[in-house]
């Protein structure tokens, strides 16, 4: 299975992705949306949309996902067996306040 998670480097949706893909032990490619300006411009070219976090799961574009949803659409399209292993962060969560001060430090886009 090839994925390529479109992620920021601290945040909660994103953490939640991440932590589903070490939950079933896949391998992934870990796109920075947010130091990489050509990530960016690649999952909203790929997805049609801005929001983050984007999975993309051999071909198929999830786009603006929690864990959780990555969850759901591994486990409705047999790609992973269902796993009572629990998480190291919640899956189905938003930015914390002191993440969203760390990213307003960083330069804002205008698309």
């Amino acid at each position: 299975m090839e994925i390529v998670a479109y992620l920021k480097p601290t945040c909660g949706w994103s953490s939640g992705v991440r932590a589903i893909l070490k939950k079933y032990s896949l391998s992934y490619t870990d796109k920075d949306i947010i130091n990489d300006p050509a990530n960016y411009e690649e999952m909203v070219r790929k997805s049609g949309q801005p929001l983050s976090p984007c999975v993309e799961v051999d071909g198929v574009m999830l786009a603006d996902v929690s864990g959780e949803e990555v969850e759901n659409y591994l486990l409705s399209n047999n790609l992973v067996e269902a796993s009572n292993e629990a998480t190291e962060v919640p899956t189905n969560a938003p930015c914390t306040d002191e993440e969203h001060a760390r990213m307003q430090s960083k330069t804002i886009r205008f698309f």
